[in-house]
């Protein structure tokens, strides 16, 4: 299986996303994730949201790198035109 899409699988399993944007180079993944259950939490328990279903690729270093952003739904809606330009 591709490694995107088990990171994908993984997650969307996980969490209820809204959205759900990764990218990889080799080891090196970026996710930019956005869900309303984002509301209330912490930057840190947003990143352990995330960080957590992927643990097991990450101990194994499948994951070598991962760089993660969150968004509520209306966060995005505000900063998607400067993270993800058209």
């Amino acid at each position: 299986m591709d490694l995107n899409n088990e990171v994908e699988r993984l997650l969307r399993q996980a969490l209820p996303l809204d959205e759900l944007y990764i990218k990889s180079e080799g080891s090196h993944f970026e996710v930019i994730a956005v869900s309303a259950d984002f509301t209330d939490m912490s930057r840190l328990k947003r990143q352990q949201a995330i960080n957590g279903p992927l643990m097991e690729l990450i101990a194994q270093n499948t994951i070598h790198a991962l760089t993660v952003k969150t968004f509520t739904p209306e966060q995005w809606a505000r900063e998607r035109k400067f993270i993800m330009p058209s």
